[in-house]
């Protein structure tokens, strides 16, 4: 594998969920196929969770681990052709990638959307130049449009926990103060819409996600209704996809927080949240603190598969 960006570069779900149940099972038992090879780990944007999880899955593998946090420790970074440089900014990306791929063998990125030009998010742009300047195998630790890392150990949670074959799970829209990228529920729905799941998005008119994404998910607009039977309940806001709101909070109506009242509409479900969460926003205290709150396990489950998709990358080098 020479890149991770979405739930396709893993091939058949089913194998790789085997591998990364391998993984969890006995973390060490790869520890020198990373002997002697450096992870380099490229962060334009604040992390705790990637950071930690994808440098400990890294030292599993029993690999050297560069972390450069770009906005405290590096030049000023450019990142579109055709500028005059004559501002703050006194180094080009593409000068910087392939000297960043001289040092190392494998590179992690992690860089937001920007939410003010929708192209320039979608179309991946600095993911992709290092996909195409590094030289090196390259994957997403969250880029402007997907979270592959997080909605890849989200699955491994639901499979580690799911009480039926087929469970019912529901995204749902919760409100936020601040405008989130849509990196982490479009990637959730990627996953989902190929694993063996029965898949509900719920969230108010205004905030469809992309079409690539959604593919033939259902969509549906109450949240009560979508809730109903529900195995699992995964909370995330998001801001608005379609022109002209792209990157606009439309609403911060409080009716859709995930609170005790909706939860006892569906089976028992799990509550699920990728963190850090706004709580009594997303989530009421209760529903996160309760007996069915996977968010820490789920977190854990981080490490497994950074850990499964570095292996996979170390395997092909």
């Amino acid at each position: 594998m020479k890149t991770y960006t979405s739930v396709a570069n893993l091939g058949n779900l089913q194998t790789a969920l085997k591998e990364a149940f391998e993984v969890k099972s006995n973390p060490y038992k790869w520890d020198t196929l990373g002997k002697n090879k450096t992870l380099l780990m490229v962060f334009f944007n604040s992390s705790l969770r990637t950071r930690l999880s994808t440098q400990k899955a890294g030292m599993n593998l029993g690999m050297n681990t560069i972390v450069l946090d770009v906005n405290a420790g590096a030049w000023k970074l450019e990142t579109e052709r055709g500028v005059i440089m004559d501002g703050d900014k006194p180094e080009h990306l593409l000068e910087a990638i392939p000297v960043m791929g001289s040092y190392c063998d494998l590179i992690g990125v992690r860089s937001f959307a920007g939410l003010e030009n929708k192209k320039f998010d979608y179309e991946e742009t600095i993911l992709n130049q290092f996909i195409k300047y590094s030289g090196k195998p390259v994957f997403s630790m969250e880029s402007a449009t997907c979270h592959p890392l997080q909605a890849f150990a989200d699955l491994i949670t639901i499979e580690q926990y799911k009480e039926k074959s087929r469970p019912k799970v529901v995204l749902t829209w919760a409100p936020h103060p601040k405008a989130l990228p849509q990196a982490v529920p479009n990637s959730f729905a990627d996953f989902m819409n190929a694993a063996d799941v029965d898949f509900v998005i719920t969230h108010p008119k205004g905030y469809e996600l992309a079409e690539q994404f959604v593919r033939g998910a259902k969509v549906e607009y109450d949240q009560r209704k979508a809730f109903e039977g529900a195995d699992f309940i995964y909370a995330k806001n998001w801001s608005a996809y379609a022109d002209p709101n792209y990157g606009k909070i439309l609403s911060k109506d409080m009716s859709w927080t995930v609170d005790t009242e909706k939860m006892s509409l569906t089976n028992n479900a799990f509550f699920m949240h990728c963190l850090p969460v706004r709580r009594n926003m997303i989530v009421t205290d209760d529903v996160i603190e309760s007996p069915r709150s996977l968010v820490i396990p789920e977190a854990a489950n981080r490490v497994i598969s950074a850990q499964t998709v570095i292996k996979r990358m170390l395997e092909s080098l």
